[in-house]
C-alpha cells in the first residue's frame, strides 16, 4: 500500500446490514477485492463498511461505520424506501474522499478494485451496466406512471439508458447527482406505487445528459441471478477459510468461486434428459433438476450448490403444478424404479433434504 492522505485514496464503501446472508455476502466481496488488489501492488485502496454488526468483518482490514437503527431510519425517510440510504451514504463519503465506489454486497472481483477506479473521472458516473432504454418497454409502470411528468420537465425520454445500480463510482465534484437522484426519490416515490427499482431509475434521471456514464460488468460479476447459488459457493468458502479470510490460500481461492452456473456439462445433460423420458411428463424436469445436484464437481464450491439445485427443483415443480409438493407426493417420485436405479444410496438422503428444508 502506498502513502498518502485518506481522502485522497480511493473509497470502497458497503452498506451491510440486516439478515447473515448479506454479512456473508460482503465478507467474501470484500475478500475477492483484497485477492484482486495483488495485481496492482503499490497502490493505495480504503474499504468502508456501514453496518449494523461489525463482528463479520473483524479478520478483514476495514474500517467499520457502524450503523444504528435511527441512522438508517433517517436515511431511508421520508418514504422508508431502503435503497435511497445508498445515495446517502456515497453522500457522507464524498464529503470525506475525493474517490467513492459504492458496491452491492452481492458481487465479487475479476481483478484489482483499481481497475474500477479508472474509469471514473470528473464529470462521470460509473455504474455495474447499462439497461434497455427507458422508452423499450412501454407497459411498465414506471413508464406509464411518470413518463409524461419527466418529459414535461425535460428530465427523461425515451433514450434514456436505464443503469443497474450494483456499482455507483463518483468523483467528488459530481456528487450533485446524488442530491439530484435523492430529490427525484423522495418526490416521486408515492407516485411510483412502491416499485423496486425507483432508486436505479432516478439515478439514470439524475445523471442523463449531465454525466458520461460508464459500465464495469467485465471487472466484476454481479450475481442478481440465481443468487443462491452462487450464496452456496461463498458460504462453502466461508466455512473453509472464514477464520483468516486474508490468508494466501484464501484469498488464491476466492477465484475458485467463479461466476460459471455449476451445471453438468451439456453431455451429461443430454443424459439426464433421455433418462427422464421414462418418467411421467410431469416429473421429468424435476428429476432433471435433481440430477444436476448429484453431479460431482471437480470445483469443490461448485460441489456444494448441490442443495441448491434440489431445492430449486422442488420449487419449480411447485410452481409448475400450482401446489405444495407434500411429503407422500415426493415419496412417490423417488420411488418410480428408474429414480431408485438412477440415484441409488443418495435417493433417500435427497428426498429427507428436502423434506427437512421444507419443514423449516
Amino acid at each position: 500500500m502506498s502513502t498518502g492522505s485518506t481522502a485522497a485514496r480511493p473509497q470502497l464503501i458497503y452498506l451491510v446490514y440486516g439478515a447473515a446472508t448479506y454479512h456473508q455476502e460482503a465478507a467474501f466481496s470484500i475478500a475477492s477485492a483484497l485477492a484482486g488488489l495483488r495485481e496492482t501492488p503499490g497502490k493505495a485502496l480504503d474499504i468502508q463498511v456501514f453496518t449494523d454488526n461489525p463482528a463479520p468483518y473483524r479478520d478483514l482490514p476495514v474500517r467499520v461505520r457502524p450503523l444504528d437503527e435511527n441512522t438508517r431510519q433517517a436515511w431511508i425517510a421520508p418514504h422508508g424506501y431502503h435503497f435511497r440510504a445508498k445515495h446517502v451514504v456515497m453522500q457522507q463519503v464524498l464529503q470525506e474522499s475525493e474517490l467513492a465506489l459504492l458496491i452491492d454486497t452481492d458481487t465479487f472481483f475479476h481483478c484489482s478494485p483499481l481497475e474500477l477506479f479508472r474509469r471514473i473521472q470528473p464529470g462521470t458516473l460509473l455504474c455495474n451496466a447499462f439497461g434497455m432504454c427507458y422508452g423499450a418497454n412501454k407497459e411498465s409502470g414506471l413508464y406509464q406512471t411518470l413518463a409524461s411528468l419527466l418529459q414535461e420537465r425535460k428530465l427523461a425520454d425515451d433514450q434514456m439508458p436505464l443503469l443497474n445500480s450494483g456499482v455507483i463510482g463518483l468523483h467528488r465534484a459530481d456528487a450533485d447527482v446524488l442530491d439530484r437522484s435523492i430529490a427525484l426519490m423522495d418526490e416521486l416515490y408515492p407516485l411510483a406505487n412502491g416499485a423496486y427499482t425507483l432508486e436505479e431509475f432516478c439515478l439514470s434521471v439524475a445523471a442523463y445528459r449531465t454525466k458520461k456514464v460508464r459500465e464495469c460488468p467485465d471487472l466484476i460479476h454481479h450475481y442478481w441471478s440465481r443468487k443462491q447459488l452462487f450464496r452456496a459457493k461463498i458460504k462453502a468458502w466461508l466455512d473453509k477459510h472464514g477464520a483468516a479470510p486474508t490468508s494466501g490460500v484464501a484469498l488464491d481461492e476466492t477465484r475458485l468461486v467463479t461466476a460459471t452456473l455449476p451445471r453438468p456439462p451439456a453431455l451429461q445433460r443430454l443424459a439426464y434428459k433421455i433418462v427422464t423420458l421414462a418418467l411421467p411428463g410431469h416429473q421429468r424436469q424435476f428429476m432433471r433438476e435433481i440430477l444436476y445436484g448429484c453431479y460431482r464437481h471437480t470445483n469443490e464450491f461448485d460441489q456444494a450448490c448441490a442443495p441448491v439445485w434440489w431445492e430449486k427443483a422442488r420449487e419449480n415443480a411447485e410452481g409448475r403444478l400450482r401446489k405444495p409438493l407434500n411429503s407422500h407426493q415426493l415419496e412417490r417420485w423417488f420411488n418410480h424404479p428408474v429414480i431408485r436405479l438412477v440415484l441409488g444410496q443418495r435417493r433417500k438422503a435427497i428426498y429427507l433434504h428436502l423434506i427437512e428444508t421444507k419443514a423449516d
